[in-house]
This record gives C-alpha cells, structure tokens and sequence, in this order.
C-alpha cells in the first residue's frame, strides 16, 4: 500500500498556524488569562507552605485557608505601613517648601553668560511678536467663558475617590480566587490535564510539568532573593547618605523591582525628589541617583541574567525579547508575568517536537556543540576563536578528549564536505594548516601538566624499563589523505606523552618510499589512520601491503569517529585481518599499553583521564 506524499512544509504551515491561533487567543481572552497567570504563579508561591502544613497532619482545604489568610494579613499590612509612612512623608514637605522654592529657582536659566543672553534675546522676540500681533486682535477677542459645576455633596466625593481602586481590587478578588481553586483542587486539576493529553503521554507531560513547576518556582524564588538584597542595599545607602524613611525607600525598591525593567526607574523617583527637597546642595541628590544606578546596573546587568539564565533555562537576551512581546500582548500585567511565561514556553519547545525551534531559541543551551562551532569558525577562516573554542573545551577535559570529540568529528565533517564538493581549496587549506598548527600548541600546553600529574610515576619509570625490555616503537601512517596524515600525528603526540616512541610518516600515496624507509622491530606495531567518510578501502589496501611485507609485527588499524560494529568491520579486511580495529585514539594509546607491558600503566593512563579542572 502506497501512501500518500506529504508536502515537506505542511508541517511548518501547521505549527505557523497554531501559533497564530494561540497568540490570538491569549490577546482576546486577555481578560480572564491575565487574572489566571497571576493566579497560577501566586500558587506556585504557596505551594509550598501548603505542603508543609500537610506533613504536620492538617487537612488540604484548612492549610490553604490558613496560608491564604497569612499571605492577606502580611500583604495588608506591609500596604498599611508603606500607606502610613508615606503620609508621614506628605506631611513633612510643607518644611522643606523653602528648599525646594531655592532648587527650583536655581534649575531657571541664568540671567548671564551664554544662556542667560540667549534665553533674554527669544524672550524679547517673543514680546515683539506679542505686541505686533495685539493691534489686530485687540477689540474683537472673544471672552472666556467659564462653566462653575455644584459642589459635589459626600457620596459623589467617596464615589470619586474610590472609583480608580475598584478595577485593581476586582482583579486581585478573582486572583484569590482563582488561586485557591488552584491550591485545592492541585491533583484533580493535574488528572485531568493527563486525561485530556492522553494516557500515552503520561511520561512526557509529568516530566514537562516536573521541569516547568521546578524552573518557574526557582525563578521566583531568585527573584525574590535579588528584590530584597536591592531593596536592602538601597535602603542602607539612602541611611548613609542621609534620606529620610530610607527603609520605606528601600522596600518601595523592592517591591517595584517586581516590574521587570521599570520598576527600577520609578522606585528611585522618590528618594531623589525628596532629596532635593531636603537639602540645600546637590551632592546628595547625586548620590542618590549614583547608588541606584550603580545597584540596578550591576544587578540587572550581570546577577540576573547570571541567575535567572542558570535557573530557568532562558536566555538572557530572550528574556529581553520576551519582556517586550508580554507587554506588547497584555500590557503592564504581560511585562511581570514575561519570565514565568516564557518558561513555560520553552518548556514547552522543550518536550513537544513540533515547538523544538521555541527551545532553540529562547533557551540558554548550546545551539552548536563543541565540534560544530570549531568547525563553523575554521571554515570562517576564524583561526583565533576556533582556538578559543578548543582552549575552553581543553580546560575541562583531556588532550585525548579533545582530539577524539573535538577535532576528529570537525575533520570527518570536512572530509564529508570535501567530498561532496562543498569544500573549496583555499578553506581547505587554511583548515588543515590551522588545526596542525594548534597541534603544537596543545601539546607544548600539556606537556607540564601532565608530567605534574604522573607524579612518583615519572621517577620510577626508568627503573621499570631498566628492568626489562624497551617498548616498540609505534609507527603511524595515514591511509589515503590529509586528514589522515593530522590524525596519525595525533595519535603519535598521545603516545609520546605518555612515553612511547612514535613516529608519524607524511602522506605518500604511492606508499612505496615509505616502505622502502621502514625497518620495524620485532616489538614495533604499526598503527594506521583513516578517516571516514572514505576509510575502509584504503586502509584495507595499505593493511594488505604492509602484511605482506611484514608479516610478523603487530598492526592496528584506527577508523577515528566509526559507530558501526568493529567486529563486523575488522572482516572486511579479511582473508587477512589487523590485531584490532579502533575507533578512538584513546582505546589505539590502551591498546599499545596492553601491548607494551613494560610501561607503568597507571602513568599511561593518566595522560587519557579528563585534567583535575573537569
């Protein structure tokens, strides 16, 4: 049975499609969804404290009702004191009206120099162009007329006063509400999620909520952690400098912080106009300004995006990107809940195959792997950050690692594309040159380190050999390119490290100079590097001659990156085989330990094991 063709972009079409319909859905139903974000992220909050009153053996509904109320309680009472304190505030600036008469006299333009004549120069214009004008209308300019409302009588006064509270109050009403149908029906409400999902994906969907719950309760609690240090810090230095009700600017600090972006803005507002009201000179003023700016740039600039990228998962520039497409969506309410939001969605491009980009995107993880990004920057002809990425990769990791995660797949992914075609001679070229290049400096760079770290090994290895045979020499040939000829060079650099001689022979595709210069010893193994894509044949030709001209040393044969099944493979090279087929330059170096047991091992080893950094 045939079935039918599907166009390649129905599927993108599909998810542009559904994207379009939930973003037009969350902007018409703002009104409801706006209330039950809130609402969910305030349970989010109180989960917590809820289930730690059901371990001490109170009941669901009771622990809710009692969190609910604490969580009321402290909110109107933090409310009442701020309320309090700033009508403290309102009350004591009729004393500074003389400051504030002289500051602002002092911000006029002056009556001298530069400004002051100019200032005087467009006001005399002004009054030209006044008088001018004056003889034309004067006699015929109509007369305002005022309309004098009743005064307003008790009720209407109340009515106007309460009026801009009861949009505010109506929704935190229905976050109440909607969160302690959330924190009491918590299970059922999960159940049915499930049920609706389908019983098949019960795995993903509790992993999917185990992660968004886990990184969205992590955020808040960073969040709250940074808000409280910022408001604390705000208020000893406002202390310092000399503010008045410094610990009501501070927890006004804090708490605006919650307001990603603007409420930093604001929150310094305060302090700095009472400042100026305050005292007679301007260094005050500029302190206060200074401390918040100082605070909010290191704070927003270097500890957020450090924290919330760590423990949500979200990229500090797509937190950005988020916080304007929020407010864009739902206004102020879309600028607090952005994080919490995004989150969920990057969870969500995270387990749901079809939304992958939106976790490429959004997330913090790598988009390139290692071996990626050192290729991308050589086929830039970007030597330098290459080398950055390979510095960094070695840091954490071994030479041997390095070379079998790093390099070798970057060079299988030239070869793939030198054989396609998509290769051009002079990038090729630069690459090849580069990364040899780079093999000299790695090994100058690990040559300390890893003769520190064979400690007492390196001492007693020339009694260890005096006591018996040396080691063989291990002879590296490339089977067919330059990539081999690189990682033949490789595998020599590992084996000399860890104090073996090894030879590693320039390409020669004839092979007949090269073995017409060989002379191995009974104990010397030959070791021969290919590539793949295009591996096999040539190794195989080059195992055939070399065991037909030597049949009595050991030969490996290393297919550097192969997946497959060796076994399978080592009888392609049949009727005769090499000792062993080897993938990595790791298992060739263990392979030659085996071999050679001569050498402490433990030393040998030691150079393969990641650096104590890892």
């Amino acid at each position: 049975m045939i079935k039918p063709h599907r166009p390649t972009g129905s599927s993108g079409v599909r998810t542009t499609a559904i994207l379009i319909a939930v973003i037009s859905v969350l902007y018409l139903a703002r009104a409801v969804l706006i209330p039950f974000a809130f609402a969910i992220t305030l349970a989010l909050i109180l989960t917590p404290a809820v289930a730690w009153l059901q371990k001490i053996r109170l009941g669901r509904v009771p622990a809710v009702a009692l969190v609910m109320v604490v969580t009321i309680a402290s909110a109107g009472g933090i409310g009442l004191v701020i309320f309090n304190q700033l009508v403290g505030v309102a009350n004591e600036l009729p004393k500074y009206q003389q400051n504030i008469h002289n500051k602002l006299k002092a911000m006029r333009t002056p009556d001298k120099g530069p400004l002051g004549r100019a200032a005087a120069s467009v006001k005399e214009l002004g009054k030209e162009l006044t008088n001018t004008q004056a003889p034309a209308l004067r006699g015929s300019r109509p007369q305002p007329v005022q309309i004098v409302e009743e005064p307003a009588n008790e009720l209407e006064y109340v009515r106007d006063v309460i009026q801009p509270f009861l949009t505010p109050l109506g929704v935190f009403g229905i976050v109440l509400i909607f969160s302690v149908f959330l924190l009491i029906k918590q299970e059922d409400l999960r159940n049915r999620l499930f049920r609706l999902v389908g019983l098949n994906q019960l795995n993903v969907m509790t992993q999917a909520l185990d992660d968004a719950t886990r990184r969205v309760s992590r955020y808040l609690l960073m969040q709250l952690l940074v808000n409280a240090c910022f408001g604390a810090l705000c208020g000893i230095g406002l202390y310092l400098i000399g503010i008045p009700y410094a610990a009501l600017w501070g927890c006004v600090a804090g708490i605006l912080r919650i307001v990603p972006y603007v409420g930093a803005v604001v929150s310094i507002l305060p302090p700095l106009l009472l400042s100026l009201a305050v005292f007679d000179n301007w260094t005050p003023p500029a302190l206060v300004f200074l401390l918040f700016a100082t605070l909010e740039l290191v704070t927003g600039n270097l500890v957020e995006p450090w924290l919330y990228g760590i423990h949500t998962g979200v990229s500090a520039l797509a937190l950005l990107l988020s916080a304007v497409f929020w407010t864009a969506l739902w206004g102020p309410e879309g600028l607090i809940l952005s994080t919490p939001l995004t989150v969920c969605v990057v969870v969500l491009g995270r387990y749901v195959p079809q939304f992958s980009f939106l976790h490429v995107i959004l997330g913090d993880e790598a988009v390139l792997v290692a071996e990626a990004r050192f290729y991308q920057r050589l086929l830039a002809m970007d030597d330098h950050e290459a080398r950055a990425v390979a510095d960094l990769y070695l840091g954490e990791n071994s030479l041997s690692q390095l070379y079998d995660l790093v390099i070798i797949p970057a060079l299988t992914m030239a070869e793939q594309d030198r054989h396609k075609g998509g290769l051009d001679p002079t990038r090729e070229q630069f690459l090849f040159l580069s990364i040899k290049e780079m093999l000299v400096e790695f090994s100058e760079k690990t040559l300390k380190s890893d003769a520190a770290n064979a400690g007492a090994a390196t001492d007693e290895l020339p009694v260890e050999r005096s006591l018996g045979t040396s080691p063989g020499r291990v002879l590296c040939l490339p089977a067919s390119d330059e990539a081999d000829e690189i990682t033949a060079a490789m595998l020599a650099q590992l084996l000399e490290q860890a104090g073996y001689p090894a030879i590693s022979f320039s390409l020669d595709p004839s092979m007949q100079e090269t073995l017409g210069l060989i002379d191995p010893a009974a104990n010397d193994i030959f070791c021969i590097s290919a590539l793949p894509p295009f591996a096999f044949a040539r190794a195989r030709t080059l195992s055939r001659q070399l065991q037909l001209r030597f049949p009595r040393t050991k030969m490996i044969v290393g297919v550097w990156g192969f997946t497959g099944d060796t076994e399978r493979a080592l009888q392609r090279f049949q009727p005769s085989h090499p000792d062993r087929l080897v993938t990595s330059l790791a298992d060739a170096v263990k392979f030659v330990v085996a071999a050679n047991p001569t050498v402490e091992e433990s030393f040998v080893l030691s150079s393969l094991a990641p650096s104590p950094g890892s």
